[in-house]
């Protein structure tokens, strides 16, 4: 037996399958791909506002803190600060409660120059701003009031930020 003769079904069949491929027909079609974006504000971080050690409080303790916020690209938004959760406390006075329940008052503000109380009546004493799609920062200006010095010790208070949008 010849090697053609090996060859030959092997060849018949190449050559039957050739014209299928040759002739291969493809079809297509499109699709659409989307997503939609809602207007929506994240609150990314805030930072302790820190007043540091102090003695007797004879003048004004200022200090600062910044909070970051992400709202969606020309969202508007308020952010708000509540007036804590010491007794007692207000928007414009807020109050830091320390050993024995005693309290020490301060205030917080949307300028570096303490003129503008920040609290949280939207459309009053909130931040106003747009979104940007990116993440955004504030600064929080506080100061402690000259006023009578209570007791030695860490004061502190709680104050939830809210952005309403």
């Amino acid at each position: 037996m010849t090697i053609s003769k090996l060859m030959r079904p092997a060849a018949t069949t190449l050559l039957a399958i050739l014209p299928l491929v040759a002739s291969a027909q493809t079809a297509t079609d499109t699709f659409d791909v989307q997503i939609t974006i809602a207007a929506e504000c994240e609150i990314v971080s805030t930072e302790t506002l820190d007043f540091g050690s102090a003695g007797v409080l004879s003048g004004d303790v200022d200090a600062s803190a910044d909070l970051e916020v992400a709202c969606t690209e020309s969202t508007p938004f308020d952010i708000g600060l509540n007036e804590g959760t010491g007794a007692g406390g207000t928007t414009a006075t807020r109050q830091m409660t320390g050993p024995g329940a005693t309290t020490i008052a301060y205030q917080m503000f949307q300028n570096a120059g303490r003129t503008t109380n920040w609290g949280d009546a939207v459309g009053t004493d909130t931040v106003t701003s747009t979104g940007t799609g990116t993440t955004q920062s504030f600064t929080v200006y506080g100061r402690v009031i000259a006023q009578t010095t209570p007791a030695p010790g860490t004061y502190t208070d709680t104050v939830t930020v809210t952005v309403t949008y």
